[in-house]
């Protein structure tokens, strides 16, 4: 678990050695609330939002930190602290969402 106020530096150098084709799951203290990152390319991530709102967004690598920092705002309004779950490799036509364990 990861303090919010130091999540989004520590999620960016993640990401950044993150393999393509890779996945991070970000998850509330009750596991309700889950954003998805897939790494596509070195330089495209795919975003999957599960949680007040549900989307799903194409976003370069130039654009992923302020894309990063308003679904954060937006999905943990309250939370102080956030799961970070390293996926693996990860294809969509298999699995659509992976399942995680909610309370």
């Amino acid at each position: 678990m990861l303090d919010k106020a130091t999540l989004l530096p520590t999620l960016m150098d993640k990401l950044a050695r993150l393999p393509c084709g890779e996945a991070v799951d970000l998850r509330t203290y009750k596991r309700n609330r889950s954003v998805l990152i897939v790494k596509k390319d070195p330089d495209s991530y795919l975003i999957m939002e599960n949680g007040f709102h549900q989307d799903r967004i194409h976003v370069p690598s130039a654009k992923l930190k302020k894309t990063l920092k308003v679904l954060i705002k937006r999905e943990f309004p309250r939370s102080n602290k956030v799961r970070l779950y390293p996926l693996g490799p990860w294809d969509e036509k298999s699995d659509p969402l992976p399942k995680r364990k909610k309370l």
